[in-house]
């Protein structure tokens, strides 16, 4: 399945033309991302939080361009937040209720493999503890937080609530796949 993120109208970002993501089904029916960032992708900004040293699980990755999921708990108010770093670094969250009771999550370090070129920048992301038919009747929110040079910072999303970006706001969840969608390949 292919959605397009749309970028808040409050940060606009002449040097990229659109944010497409692929939702698909990984090795093992695991949930694959792949976020296809297209335009002048030479002024995406994708250093590490730490060069020098390997992917790991961090905190804060949002300040920086990071790759985002969002799943709602199937009852309740609760969802998961997942963050994806270019260079490797990831984060995974559970939340009681909206920007309420977070706390890390007990997830397996995602597999990310980033792919540049001056027109495009990819970012691919297997959640292996994730399985795509667990999203089967969940709503998902995606989005992608990009930071440009010269210091520009643009946040993209399915769907923007009125105000400020917010990707956790239940406005930001805008998908949700039919079960039948995630039983079958998606890719």
């Amino acid at each position: 399945m292919l959605v397009r993120l749309t970028c808040h109208p409050d940060t606009p970002c002449a040097e990229i033309e659109r944010i497409d993501v692929e939702l698909g089904r990984g090795e093992r029916g695991a949930l694959r991302l792949r976020y296809r960032i297209v335009g002048d992708a030479e002024h995406v900004l994708t250093a590490c939080t730490s060069p020098g040293e390997p992917p790991q699980r961090r905190d804060e990755l949002w300040r920086h361009t990071c790759c985002e999921l969002f799943v709602r708990e199937p009852a309740g108010e609760g969802y998961r937040e997942y963050n994806f770093a270019p260079g490797g670094d990831w984060a995974a969250y559970r939340f009681g209720g909206y920007r309420a009771g977070m706390s890390p999550l007990d997830a397996a370090a995602p597999r990310i493999v980033l792919e540049r070129s001056p027109a495009m920048l990819a970012l691919t992301v297997t959640l292996d503890d994730q399985p795509l038919s667990a999203l089967g009747g969940r709503q998902i929110a995606i989005a992608c937080v990009l930071e440009t040079s010269p210091g520009g910072r643009s946040y993209w999303a399915l769907a923007h609530p009125p105000g400020r970006p917010d990707f956790h706001h239940p406005a930001a969840f805008a998908l949700t796949l039919a079960v039948e969608h995630t039983a079958d390949s998606l890719g």
